[in-house]
């Protein structure tokens, strides 16, 4: 999702809570602050020796740890302020990919894109996924399309296996 488009589900639902959904069913606890916004330029040259740009709007969300019992999730409004501040002091780049980066004691500290949003009543849940790395030079590199495959194969079964709701881990 863009930063613009992200802002603009924000606007249509400024009187919902802003929850978020760091995982299929687990979400980010009602103690959430938004910690940092960060504009960020990537300059990169992959493994092909093929250079790429982007920006990216990272938005940082922490629990804090004094605030374990509180259930009442920020509202839309108040992350449209935060969010407002940030851009009268450093523009967004609206066109930028919005990332949300996250971690809690049993989840590793991550970069998730926004994959949907869903309005549950008073609600508006952005649900966030993680982004797997993967090979932008396949053809230059000479990786076969089986290899790719057999381990898009191998992380679904481990995916499966090691989900947070699995139980097996």
């Amino acid at each position: 999702m863009k930063t613009q488009e992200l802002f603009n589900v924000l606007e249509q639902n400024k009187d919902k809570s802003l929850i978020f959904e760091y995982v299929p069913g687990l979400l980010v606890g009602a103690n959430y602050h938004i910690t940092e916004v960060k504009h960020i330029t990537v300059d990169s040259v992959d493994c092909g020796a093929q250079t790429d740009a982007w920006k990216e709007t990272i938005v940082q969300l922490w629990e804090s740890p004094k605030e374990l019992d509180k259930t009442e999730y920020m509202t839309v409004y108040k992350a449209i302020a935060i969010l407002k501040k940030v851009g009268s002091i450093k523009p967004y780049d609206l066109d930028s990919e919005v990332k949300f980066e996250y971690s809690n004691a049993n989840f590793h500290t991550a970069q998730l894109f926004v994959n949907d949003f869903e309005i549950q009543g008073s609600n508006l849940i952005v649900k966030l996924a993680i982004e797997k790395t993967d090979c932008k030079a396949k053809e230059l590199c000479g990786v076969p399309e089986k290899v790719v495959e057999i381990a898009e194969k191998i992380t679904e079964k481990a995916e499966a296996c090691c989900s947070p709701s699995s139980g097996c881990c």
